[in-house]
């Protein structure tokens, strides 16, 4: 039975990413040796890294003036080196689900934080709007896309201060305006990499503007002026980043790969809305994340959830029980994904519909 990878991250990756790391694993570069197990000074690994930051630069039209760095210790380290390299007294946050209250968490270690809208009082369902950005803040924080309560950003913000994202689960899912940004960041184990490599595009004019001494590994100028290489950068991971890249480039790049997303999205969300049994935990269908599509069971239908899953899971369905902040079932729908999968998906839930009449 073939399975259908919805695992919210790690997550599927494309088997093109999969069928060269395993080769590389055995023998990187025709070095005769495994890439587990090669300098990460070879000329051979630093062609990788160079080849991958201009692949970064090139599918999302990096403007100049920016590094794409790579770094351990995944977005929850950026939770903290953000406020500790770009907060001076004041930043801003816009609270919109787990991952963003960990970020405010860390930067009220540094400074002021003013949250300037939160959907936590309806358990994260929307996004919030009609909120002022304080123009005397030295940044603005966003999470573009929530992987729990099933919510995204889908535009680019214009923020009268510098703005920062957290774009782990939706990079390369869609176009950016990458100038309207001074840092994007993100953890690779969902659209890039497995887990173990964390990306970093930084405007390097936003530097050297806090007067706290800041510990090296957790001072950007220093990945900076090392080219990511300060201390020994996960080469597995950063290798396996490099083929999704190529696989992208391949796929015709973001743009192409924004319709692909936008049709997987829109016919799970259909199906969702029409089928009696289900209904979708974010009702603004202009909030709704193409990336992670939450659902539950509708009302007076909620004793079917344990059925659902099972039977789901019975048909190769993989990953798509739902976080338990939300409940119910979660299916992600990332790039690598391909539509076949979302095809399956709906078949499961009008087959269970009928077998529920």
């Amino acid at each position: 039975m073939k399975k259908h990878n919805f695992y919210a991250g790690p997550s599927i990756l494309p088997q093109y990413t999969i069928d060269n790391t395993a080769k590389a694993l055995h023998d990187f570069a025709g070095m005769g040796l495994s890439l587990m197990e090669i300098s990460h000074r070879s000329k051979q690994f630093i062609a990788v890294v160079e080849e991958a930051q201009a692949l970064f630069k090139e599918l999302l039209n990096i403007p100049d003036g920016y590094t794409v760095l790579f770094l351990g210790g995944g977005a929850s380290t950026q939770f903290c080196m953000v406020p500790y390299n770009l907060l001076g007294k004041k930043a801003a946050y816009l609270n919109t689900g787990e991952w963003s209250k960990k970020a405010i968490k860390e930067a009220k270690l540094f400074g002021e934080v003013a949250v300037v809208g939160s959907s936590e009082d309806k358990n994260f369902n929307y996004i919030p709007r009609n909120y002022e950005i304080p123009t005397d803040a030295d940044y603005f924080h966003i999470t573009t896309n929530n992987t729990i309560f099933g919510t995204e950003i889908l535009t680019d913000i214009d923020s009268p201060v510098p703005l920062v994202a957290d774009m782990s689960s939706d990079i390369f899912s869609r176009p950016i305006d990458v100038s309207k940004y001074v840092l994007i960041y993100g953890g690779a184990q969902k659209n890039l990499a497995p887990a173990g490599v964390t990306f970093v595009i930084i405007r390097n004019d936003i530097l050297g503007k806090v007067d706290r001494a800041i510990p090296t590994m957790l001072k950007y100028q220093t990945h900076i002026d090392k080219e990511s290489m300060f201390n020994t950068p996960p080469v597995v991971p950063i290798f396996a980043a490099l083929q999704t890249l190529q696989w992208l480039k391949e796929m015709g790049g973001v743009a192409e790969m924004e319709k692909i997303n936008i049709r997987k999205a829109t016919m799970l969300y259909n199906e969702i809305d029409r089928n009696p049994l289900f209904k979708a935990t974010v009702p603004l269908k202009e909030d709704r994340s193409r990336m992670n599509v939450c659902f539950v069971m509708n009302d007076g239908y909620e004793a079917f959830e344990k059925d659902f899953n099972d039977y789901a899971t019975a048909q190769g369905m993989v990953g798509v029980k739902g976080h338990r902040s939300v409940g119910g079932f979660r299916a992600s729908l990332y790039n690598a994904l391909p539509l076949e999968s979302v095809e399956a998906l709906v078949k499961v839930m009008q087959d269970f519909e009928e077998m529920k009449k």
